[in-house]
């Protein structure tokens, strides 16, 4: 215990450094504490035979702790499916924006949808906490993926083709990461993977991804 304890203050700075990138984040103390645990498990599995730097090795434990909390903290964020429905009437409205010519009011939003007026203005009215720029895998944002800075309907279209035309297991692990909204733990729990197996997919990918978009 000592041992890892030392271990722990020698990387705070790091830890910290981590949970920076949570920028939207209220306490950057709470992901420390659970960055602290993703540390902890690092430490555990760690084999410096096989010639990977630790903080290399460690920064996905910790990183995965950290996402994994701030997404099951329901007081900062959406509920999955009105984050959903949000998403969707924004897609909505940059279709109907380039069709219309102008930027579609509440009602043509409601009458193209199929959705009450009201309960579009309310969805409309939240606030969510993140922005496309929040992080997904490393350093690369969706933003970073998609160079436009608004996802028009076929830039959506064309990122859903090219995710299904992917082979496995790197096709599922996007669906459950990105539809199903699954954690990285998750996904390698349903695959039979490891955790750090399902970053190192997912990152490949997303570089993939951002190559074809930009």
């Amino acid at each position: 215990m000592e041992e890892i304890t030392q271990i722990i203050l020698k990387n705070e700075s790091f830890i910290y450094s981590i949970a920076s990138k949570f920028s939207k984040y209220k306490s950057k103390e709470d992901l420390f504490q659970v960055g602290c645990i993703g540390m902890i498990e690092a430490y555990k599995n760690y084999d410096e035979t096989k010639g990977t730097k630790f903080t290399s090795y460690a920064y996905q434990y910790i990183y995965g702790e950290m996402s994994k909390f701030v997404r099951e903290d329901h007081t900062i964020k959406l509920s999955r499916d009105l984050s959903r429905l949000k998403t969707k009437i924004e897609i909505a409205k940059n279709h109907l924006a380039q069709s219309l010519m102008h930027i579609p009011s509440n009602k043509e939003l409601s009458n193209f949808l199929e959705i009450d007026e009201e309960i579009i203005e309310q969805t409309l009215n939240y606030t969510d906490p993140y922005s496309m720029d929040e992080i997904f895998s490393d350093d690369l944002s969706m933003h970073e993926i998609i160079a436009d800075k608004e996802m028009d309907y076929d830039t959506i279209i064309a990122l859903k083709k090219e995710i299904e035309s992917l082979n496995e297991p790197e096709r599922t692990i996007m669906i459950k990461r990105y539809f199903e909204d699954l954690t990285q733990t998750e996904v390698a729990k349903k695959l039979g993977l490891s955790q750090v197996d399902i970053s190192r997919k997912e990152k490949k990918v997303l570089t993939k991804l951002k190559k074809t978009f930009n």
